[in-house]
């Protein structure tokens, strides 16, 4: 698959989405505690997407591949009573709440259109990709921003909606979810395609397609117009490194370090905040490119600290 396509088969929800409102790549035991509650591991999509957490995978000892047959099972009642099936549309989307407005895309989109913004955890991506593989569908999209182009983008999607959504949700953020469907649509899928587009929120998703052989990814692609990229944050453990030993070493490599107060946060491209029990560091990162999160892990972990970005003392939050 090369560059943006219909979805030519596909199943949209009928009224709310089946289970807890926690996204598929959150903490182990953040999903296994919401599929704890209430019966949430009956029928809903997060049992789905995690067979082997819910209660009753984990009381047997069984693995993801043990639990795949459930989670089949489980989509198969679902998309009977929970989802209707569409084949040969784009979805129009937009999402508005307290921070602003996003318009875009959903569609399927070649894996040759991506650049990646941000290293992946093997032990995830393989997850993933077992499940992409093991159920034959995606249950779940990526977000991709294009490198130029999203006015045009916005624009081309708010000209082909028309009518009620398919779809209108809120989610637990407050934030209303609104999805429409429409014929295929070359023009808008070239205005969703122009260039390289950047994966926003998705690196594993894309690491999973590409782990499962797969060509290509359901995404959505959204150009804003409120759209903000925010920092990411990630916990360093067990170096044995206070505050002062982290910036020795940062100044080391040539970054300028500055100590800040406690309550600093990130406010622009290009800085980084280290928070220690013993003081806040801002530590400026060398000019080049957009996307920091090369650098952080290249940099300030690998080259300065010797510390593995992908290894088990740098964890997402």
């Amino acid at each position: 698959m090369s560059g943006l396509h219909p979805i030519r088969r596909g199943w949209v929800v009928r009224e709310e989405v089946p289970g807890p409102d926690v996204d598929e790549f959150a903490e182990p035991e953040r999903i296994e505690a919401a599929l704890a509650e209430d019966g949430a591991a009956r029928r809903t999509l997060l049992a789905v997407q995690h067979p082997h957490r819910t209660p009753g995978a984990l009381a047997a000892g069984l693995n993801l591949g043990d639990a795949l047959p459930m989670a089949r099972a489980t989509l198969a009642v679902l998309l009977a009573s929970a989802y209707r099936p569409i084949t040969d549309v784009v979805a129009p989307y937009i999402v508005d709440g307290p921070d602003g407005s996003a318009v875009g895309l959903l569609c399927m989109v070649g894996l040759d259109r991506l650049a990646d913004t941000e290293e992946v955890y093997p032990d995830v991506v393989a997850d993933r990709a077992g499940m992409l593989a093991g159920l034959g569908c995606a249950t779940s999209a990526a977000m991709l921003v294009p490198v130029d182009g999203g006015d045009r983008l916005t624009s081309a999607v708010r000209g082909v909606i028309s009518g009620p959504a398919a779809v209108s949700t809120v989610d637990s953020g407050g934030r209303r979810h609104r999805v429409w469907l429409a014929p295929p649509d070359e023009e808008l899928l070239d205005a969703a395609g122009t260039g390289h587009l950047l994966v926003a929120d998705g690196n594993h998703r894309v690491a999973a397609a590409v782990a499962a052989g797969l060509d290509g990814l359901l995404a959505l692609v959204t150009g804003g117009p409120d759209l903000r990229i925010g920092a990411f944050h990630r916990v360093l453990t067990g170096t044995g490194l206070d505050a002062g030993a982290l910036a020795a070493a940062w100044r080391r490599v040539g970054l300028v370090v500055r100590v800040a107060a406690a309550h600093t946060v990130p406010t622009r491209t290009g800085e980084v905040v280290a928070r220690c029990r013993d003081g806040t560091l801002v530590v400026e990162l060398p000019p080049g490119p957009v996307i920091d999160h090369a650098v952080v892990e290249e940099l300030l972990l690998g080259k300065a600290l010797g510390v593995d970005p992908e290894g088990p003392r740098v964890r997402p939050v």
